[in-house]
């Protein structure tokens, strides 16, 4: 299993230190390889560190989060940065994924989301809060980012499912098999074949093909 490799950089010295903990102590596979406190350290950490993925508070001293991700992402593309924040303001999740974030979550979040969040992103998804996503509308093709859905499309269905079924339904239309879709959620065969037993409940359909045709009316993989 390979090691996802994350900076933390946020203003709050005791916030960054513990959420640091918190991913070293609850995630094997996450490994925090640098902390920063400022948006110019941002900078200077993703050069230094080229890490898998960075999560960054909005508001910071020297240079906003939002200004920083634009610099970092235009050094490195590859590098996926979260902005972590404490607002939901509109405004700032617009402007950071126009400067090339993937991905937005408020602060207050359980702490298993936060690494299922992570997963999700080393996967190559994009993480929105649902609340968020209604209302943020990507400029240039009006579509929301909310896991690959379109905005005025989302089924009923797609609310309730939790972010693991929603990372786990994801690789199952992408033609994943349960092997493979538990290699890249980190659980086990038997918990994904669970996982999709409820996900087909959900969804209102018996089996992974009827699953996979109904849920190509509204991915578009990033």
């Amino acid at each position: 299993m390979k090691t996802c490799r994350v900076v933390l950089v946020d203003d709050q010295v005791l916030f960054v230190q513990s959420l640091s903990d918190v991913l070293q102590y609850r995630a094997s596979d996450i490994s925090v390889v640098a902390i920063g406190n400022t948006g110019q350290e941002a900078i200077d950490l993703a050069i230094r560190f080229r890490p898998d993925i960075m999560l960054l508070d909005v508001r910071m001293p020297e240079m906003s989060g939002v200004e920083a991700v634009r610099i970092i992402h235009e050094n490195d593309p590859k590098i996926r940065v979260v902005m972590l924040t404490t607002y939901d303001d509109d405004e700032y999740v617009a402007r950071a994924m126009e400067n090339g974030a993937i991905g937005y979550l408020l602060k207050d979040m359980p702490p298993e989301d936060l690494i299922n969040a992570i997963h999700a992103v080393n996967g190559g998804s994009f993480v929105v809060p649902a609340n968020i996503a209604q209302k943020l509308i990507q400029p240039a093709t009006g579509s929301v980012y909310h896991g690959g859905f379109d905005d005025g499309v989302l089924p009923e269905w797609y609310y309730q499912l939790s972010a693991r079924e929603r990372r786990i339904l994801r690789l199952l239309s992408e033609r994943y098999s349960n092997g493979e879709i538990a290699d890249r959620v980190h659980l086990a065969e038997q918990t994904v074949k669970n996982y999709l037993s409820t996900i087909y409940q959900h969804l209102g359909v018996a089996n992974r093909r009827e699953a996979i045709e109904l849920v190509q009316q509204y991915v578009h993989f990033m």
